[in-house]
């Protein structure tokens, strides 16, 4: 008998891996989407026909509605987590980056209000993952300040949780009043924090 080699045994896994990682994502930028503009109690269906995928596929990953809002939720966390670095990383200034995520940051919160009233009633899993919004984008306003802070682009001493407070505060009442765009005022403020130029 002689002996066989199993050539790159893993490899075919990792591939799985990365196809479910993918075809997840897929679903939940599908669900994002679809909650966004026909709100949380859409028709699953619809999120499966949206994302090209059958219903039996989501209910697989996700059992139930609740399931499914929460990975959507921590999806656009980690997605607003992921760009803080890079875009630090992009821009000309500190100031660009910190502008360009606030404004990411801010289309999380415009959009996520529908995501977080459905989860109220289970309010473990909502305290849960008000602390994982809190550790994951924390850190990375934190880390863009102080950026722009060493660049002489902001003023020093504000910290990141109160701005991003003050960002979600000028967020509500947006749902309430189409008249009321708080990207404006959200503009102002940033544009508040500024050093005066000495370029």
């Amino acid at each position: 008998m002689t002996p066989t080699q199993d050539p790159a045994p893993r490899t075919p896994t990792r591939s799985k891996r990365a196809d479910a990682r993918r075809n997840q994502e897929t679903l939940l930028a599908a669900a994002a989407e679809v909650f966004v503009a026909s709100g949380v109690d859409a028709p699953i269906r619809q999120i499966a026909a949206k994302a090209g995928v059958g219903l039996g596929t989501i209910y697989r990953h996700f059992p139930t509605r609740a399931d499914l809002v929460t990975a959507v939720y921590q999806h656009q966390i980690e997605a607003c987590a992921e760009a803080g670095p890079r875009l630090l990383t992009e821009a000309s200034r500190p100031f660009d980056a910190l502008r360009q995520w606030i404004d990411l940051f801010t289309g999380f919160l415009v959009t996520k209000h529908g995501l977080a009233d459905a989860l109220q009633s289970d309010s473990d899993r909502f305290a849960a993952l008000h602390t994982y919004f809190l550790d994951r984008l924390v850190p990375v306003c934190g880390e863009l300040l102080s950026a722009a802070v060493e660049a002489k682009d902001v003023r020093p001493g504000i910290e990141p949780y109160e701005l991003m407070r003050g960002v979600g505060n000028l967020c509500i009442g947006r749902d309430s009043d189409p008249r009321y765009d708080p990207r404006r005022l959200i503009a102002l403020l940033l544009q508040g924090m500024r050093l005066p130029s000495t370029d």
